[in-house]
């Protein structure tokens, strides 16, 4: 009987997460129309405490819907566009002279935040970026011989865009491997685009940002992460994420594999996305709404095979689908 209660007690959290989940997708659905799957991929990564990487052409509502989901938490949040001239210090702060007590004192950059949005992350140097490494893996920032910890709930997530090449610098792939997702955003459809319009002509020049308000608390947040953390994963599940990485580290079609970071970003992930289904359990459809988004940047196709067309999305489906679902 005593077990029974607890597993209620579990239900019932989950089910608050849940609801909330389902109102900040309500309040974004009055101005983002469609893109569903990327709102829902957002929420998991910022469940699963991971950064996100958000690919797309001009126009798609990639920075907006960063933006405003933003605004559905009442949390700090700062916005940076990377150039090609902007310095470590742009981003992290410096240390400057304070003439009235003769010292140096940290002035912190707009990375001290909690959700840090960083437009056309593809844009600064390898310098810049190279400054990015600490505070995106360890959370914290070392300046000056004294290391700065960041405030939780922290999450970057950064836009790029994949057809203009000119005066970008390829992200190298240890920084990838940073980010738990990299989330293709496409165009609408026909019904889509039609409702966009509409709504663009509705508000009548009123901004989005002023019409969503916050639907949960910083400390909301971090209680729900905390519900991520208790949800059961199975030992055959385990096997499943592992045989799934292992695939790609020996696939012919490919030159770069999954690291281990990968396996525990898919684990992350799915439970993330078993609690805001309300389950406190991961099944193997969890692993796969997951796996393409985990994966796509993390691995490298072999030339001969991206000359014929093949891509990593491709490669990771065949890889899903020649590994064994567990009962």
């Amino acid at each position: 009987m005593e077990n029974n209660d607890l597993n209620f007690e579990s239900r019932v959290d989950l089910e608050k997460l849940k609801n909330a989940v389902a109102q900040i997708k309500a309040e974004l659905g009055k101005i983002i129309v469609g893109q569903e799957q990327f709102i829902e991929l957002l929420l998991v990564a910022l469940l699963a405490d991971g950064h996100v990487l958000i690919e797309g052409v001009p126009g798609v509502a990639k920075t907006i819907t960063a933006k405003l989901l933003s605004k559905t938490i009442d949390t700090g949040f700062s916005r940076l566009q990377f150039t090609p001239d902007l310095m470590p210090s742009d981003v992290l702060g410096t240390s400057v002279l304070n003439m009235k007590s003769s010292e140096f004192e940290f002035r912190k950059g707009p990375i001290f935040s909690n959700l840090v949005l960083i437009d056309e992350i593809n844009r600064a140097p390898a310098k810049t970026q190279a400054a990015l490494f600490e505070v995106m893996e360890e959370r914290q920032i070392s300046m000056d011989g004294t290391t700065y910890k960041m405030k939780p709930p922290f999450m970057v997530l950064a836009t790029q865009n994949p057809i203009e090449q000119e005066g970008t610098y390829a992200l190298p792939e240890a920084q990838l491997d940073r980010f738990l997702f990299k989330i293709d955003v496409g165009y609408p459809n026909l019904e889509e685009e039609i409702l966009i319009l509409k709504s663009h002509q509705e508000r009548k020049g009123v901004l989005p940002q002023t019409l969503i308000a916050p639907i949960i608390s910083e400390t909301d947040l971090l209680a729900y992460k905390n519900n991520v953390f208790d949800v059961l994963v199975e030992e055959k599940i385990m096997n499943y994420i592992a045989q799934l990485i292992i695939k790609t580290r020996n696939h012919p079609h490919l030159y770069l594999g999954g690291s281990p970071r990968a396996s525990i970003a898919v684990l992350n992930a799915s439970k993330a996305y078993a609690a805001i289904n309300g389950r406190d359990f991961v099944i193997p459809e969890d692993i796969k709404k997951v796996i393409l988004p985990v994966l796509r940047h993390r691995i490298i196709v072999t030339p001969e095979r991206e000359m014929e067309g093949m891509t990593a999305d491709k490669v990771i489906e065949i890889i899903v689908q020649s590994v064994e679902v567990p009962r």
